[in-house]
Parts: C-alpha cells; sequence; structure tokens
C-alpha cells in the first residue's frame, strides 16, 4: 500500500488538479507491477519498479532504440528514477495470446498478428548496432541454460546428476553455444511472444524489452514462433518463418540463403531458449511461488525433446532427459 500511496502523489504531481482512479493492469515474473491510471479523457500506464529489486534505466534506453526504428512501443511521457515510476502510453489491454484465444487459435486469424510481428521485428533488426545493447555472449548464453540443472532437475525433479551426466550436459551445452554465437547478430528483444505483443493501432504494440540484447538472429523467431504459451502446427510455423525469411532478405537483413540453414540455426537457437525457460519455470514455481508457469513446461518440454530428436549434436541431451523423465510419446515434426 505505501508503494501505491507514492505512485499516487507522484501522478498528482504531475497532473494537479485533475481527477483519475488506478487499476492493475497487469504484472510479469519479475517485481514489476503495471497501474492502469484512468482519467476523464484518457488512460495511461503506469510502471512501478522497485529501484531496490528493478533498474529502469535498460527499460528506457531499449524503449528509445525500438520506438526509433519506427516500432510501436510505450511511449515514456514521465519517469522518476529515483522512486522507480515511468508513465507510459497505453496500448491497450489484449494481448495477442487472449486475442488468438478469443478467435479459437484460428491460424487464418493468427497470419495476420504473426504477419504484422514478423513485420515490426525486421524494423527492430534493421536498426541494430553492436555498441546499444549488452551482448548476448556465450557466457549469458551458459549462465541462462545452467539454470535447467540447477532448477529444473535438481529442485523441481529433485534429482542430481552424475559427473558423466553432467559432463554430458555441458558437451551438449557447448555444442548449442558455438552454433549460436557463428549466427549473425542483431538487437534481440528476447522475450518477442504473445503475451507481450498487444492488439493495437499500429499492431503490435511490443512491452517487456527491458532485458534486451545484441545477439542471434534466430532468437526472437524461436521466443514467437516457438512460443511457451500457445501452440500451432509445425506447418505452420515453418511457413510462417518462410515468410520472415523472404521479407528479411529482402530488407537486406544477413540471413543465410538457404532456408534449411535458417531453419537449423532456429531449432538449435529455440533448444538454447527452451533449457532456459524450463530453469526458469521452475524457478519462478519453486523460490517465488509463482506456480502458474508449471503449467507450460510440458508444450516447452515438448518442443525441446522434438529438436532433439532430429540433430545428432543433441543427441546426448534426448538420452539425458529420456533418463530422467521417460516421455509418455514420441515428438514427431519436420527436418530439413
Amino acid at each position: 500500500m505505501q508503494r501505491q500511496s507514492q505512485l499516487t502523489s507522484w501522478l498528482q504531481s504531475l497532473f494537479p488538479g485533475e481527477t483519475f482512479s488506478l487499476a492493475p493492469a497487469s504484472s510479469d515474473a519479475s517485481f514489476r507491477r503495471y497501474f492502469r491510471a484512468t482519467f476523464c479523457d484518457r488512460t495511461l500506464i503506469v510502471m512501478d519498479a522497485p529501484p531496490e529489486h528493478e533498474d529502469c534505466r535498460p527499460f528506457l534506453h531499449a524503449g528509445r532504440l525500438f520506438e526509433e526504428a519506427g516500432v510501436h512501443v510505450p511511449h515514456v511521457h514521465a519517469e522518476d528514477l529515483k522512486q522507480g515510476f515511468l508513465l507510459l502510453s497505453d496500448l491497450g489491454n489484449t494481448t495477442y495470446l487472449q486475442a488468438m484465444n478469443e478467435n479459437l487459435r484460428d491460424a487464418a486469424y493468427a497470419r495476420g498478428l504473426y504477419g504484422a510481428a514478423i513485420d515490426a521485428l525486421i524494423k527492430i533488426q534493421l536498426a541494430s548496432k553492436d555498441d546499444e545493447l549488452p551482448p548476448y555472449d556465450e557466457a549469458l548464453l551458459l549462465r541462462e541454460m545452467r539454470l535447467f540443472p540447477e532448477w529444473y532437475i535438481n529442485k523441481h525433479l529433485n534429482r542430481t546428476l552424475t559427473d558423466a551426466q553432467n559432463a554430458k550436459l555441458e558437451t551438449v551445452f557447448a555444442r548449442i553455444v558455438a552454433n549460436n554465437l557463428a549466427q549473425p547478430r542483431v538487437y534481440v528483444h528476447r522475450d518477442y511472444h504473445s503475451r507481450n505483443l498487444m492488439v493495437s493501432e499500429p499492431a503490435p504494440g511490443v512491452i517487456d524489452f527491458q532485458d534486451a540484447v545484441y545477439g542471434p538472429i534466430t532468437y526472437d523467431l524461436a521466443s514467437l514462433f516457438k512460443d511457451a504459451y500457445i501452440k500451432w502446427d509445425e506447418a505452420e510455423i515453418i511457413d510462417w518463418l518462410i515468410g520472415y525469411w523472404q521479407k528479411a532478405r529482402s530488407a537486406g537483413l544477413p540471413v543465410h540463403e538457404d532456408f534449411g540453414q535458417l531453419y537449423r540455426d532456429f531449432e538449435l537457437m529455440g533448444v538454447q531458449r527452451h533449457i532456459k525457460v524450463l530453469g526458469i519455470f521452475a524457478r519462478l514455481s519453486h523460490r517465488d511461488g509463482k506456480d502458474g508457469y508449471l503449467q507450460d513446461m510440458p508444450l516447452v518440454m515438448n518442443y525441446l525433446r522434438a529438436a532433439c530428436i532430429r540433430y545428432v549434436d543433441l543427441k546426448p541431451l534426448l538420452n539425458l532427459l529420456n533418463e530422467l523423465e521417460p516421455p509418455e510419446e514420441t515428438p514427431t515434426g519436420y527436418g530439413f
């Protein structure tokens, strides 16, 4: 209540004499909270990011880069970094996920949303410079994947890897990272998926970009098309990915001329993300008491197993997954 009282006082100082109401808009996996301030003639969003837990500066910096690239992100109307408050434009309250669920996950409807998301992503990638965002380097890629043995295997499954199993895991991690680091680098949103894309005008509204980095070109594609929160037929995903590839080549982005190579990079980048996400979801549950993410684990694991079945370099990881959790059924899919 003290934070909300401080937030209300800050808003009153910005809009003296105006009346408004505050209501929760959303929250996320961090300490950030969002409120919708409703005035008589407009609505605005207030980010509450306690400075002892959150640093608003990466959000401000990435938001400026993306806005300058022509992407629809929340415009910053006011900021108070000392208190951890930002006043933002309101991109609405309908996420891609909500809209697609309301439309019964209809692929034809989704195609329009994903087309707009691809166009926005290409704008972000075209604006990339190598000295603006933190590098998505080997240390960070590995640190993220090591959340998997720490939180998913040890805490969630309550299993301890043998030295041999751990060595097998590290060998596969090294292979994944080698592929990731060999890819062309661009700005990476890092959570470019259906919960962070808003149905707005223009579409999409892009939010939650404070963790943006400079890294592999397929990362946001893996976030978008191998989404932890919504599943599509693989043929549909490949069709959307081909659409991106064609547009990216026309725009002059450094994508492979061979779609098969792009698809392999997309798959291996997805594996890095799936491993990380399983660790994060387990941590959110066991450390932070946010058990809602557990329901999303099976889809992520299915993505991971399907990729491991296709690629010889990932076979040791598949064997380890089978040792830890024998699958109920074997995922199938396309290969190139």
